[in-house]
């Protein structure tokens, strides 16, 4: 905004007034806006506050796997403000290695950041997708590893040796009366 002053000539005897006239400049001299400009405006307001809104709800939803803020991309509207038309959020996607659990925790917790918002974006269904697809494979090992303890159990328990099992064969008792 600039502001224009312009001393008046004051008549004799009197005190000299300063007359102040502030007018918005665009670029141009232009100060109004056209009826299809401020429609223009509302519409990247709107979408402003959906993008920003969205960005938002995946950043509150994955608290330890979001890497950074939001970025946005902008679009400069008919009055010269930027309006955020775009948006993304970096998450930390990889497998916690040597741990399934963990890995299981940070599938559900991708899942849950990437369908926060109350639209989600074909992209955002798509990392929720990896993210269940993530988790299947993380259940799959933490099973894995479970029959492989219960294995490994069941073959430490005592048992007979071969000898022992010869000699146990070699014994037979008549129970017949």
């Amino acid at each position: 905004m600039h502001i224009h002053a312009t001393a008046a000539s004051p008549p004799l005897g009197t005190t000299p007034t300063i007359r102040v006239n502030s007018v918005a400049h665009n670029n141009d001299e232009t100060a109004e806006l056209s009826e299809q400009d401020l429609q223009q405006i509302q519409k990247l307001k709107s979408r402003d506050q959906l993008v920003r809104a969205h960005e938002s709800a995946h950043i509150a939803a994955g608290s330890g796997i979001i890497r950074g803020g939001a970025d946005f991309s902008f679009q400069r509207g008919p009055d010269g403000i930027q309006y955020a038309i775009g948006g993304e959020v970096k998450i930390d996607t990889a497998k916690v290695e040597g741990d399934p659990e963990a890995t299981l925790q940070k599938a559900e917790q991708i899942q849950a950041a990437a369908l926060a918002p109350a639209q989600p974006s074909t992209q955002d269904r798509n990392i929720a997708a990896k993210a269940a697809q993530m988790a299947v494979e993380a259940r799959a090992e933490i099973n894995q590893q479970a029959a492989d303890t219960k294995t490994s159990q069941t073959s430490s328990t005592p048992s007979f040796s071969e000898r022992e099992t010869e000699e146990l064969t070699g014994i037979l008792l008549d129970l017949t009366a």
